[in-house]
């Protein structure tokens, strides 16, 4: 089993409405380990997975004021495309939602 945690992103947000689904997955997890642990962690059915592995980026740093800087990479992350069978959801972005719904209301009220 491992570990997917969704992505809350405006592209994700807007990915969602066309029942795709964004996770962040560990690297060396394979598309049947993402299939599985979607499966099981939101009870939905998987057509199908596609993934990609971001590249860290390089970042520079200064080791102070007379020493010569340095430069890093961040760690490589992995996402997941998921698309569910029609007529499933996950509900990701439903808290969100109804946030900005009262927040909207309560705008309204203030006028």
């Amino acid at each position: 089993m491992i570990n997917i945690f969704p992505r809350k992103t405006e592209k994700a947000y807007a990915q969602s409405l066309n029942n795709v689904y964004v996770f962040d997955v560990n690297c060396e997890a394979n598309r049947n380990q993402i299939v599985d642990a979607v499966e099981s962690q939101y009870g939905v059915k998987v057509a199908s997975v596609t993934t990609l592995i971001q590249k860290g980026k390089a970042v520079r740093y200064s080791r102070g004021k007379k020493a010569y800087p340095g430069s890093t990479t961040r760690k490589d992350l992995k996402k997941a495309y998921v698309t569910l069978v029609k007529g499933d959801s996950i509900k990701v972005f439903e808290e969100v939602a109804k946030q900005n719904d009262q927040t909207k209301t309560d705008k309204k009220e203030k006028k």
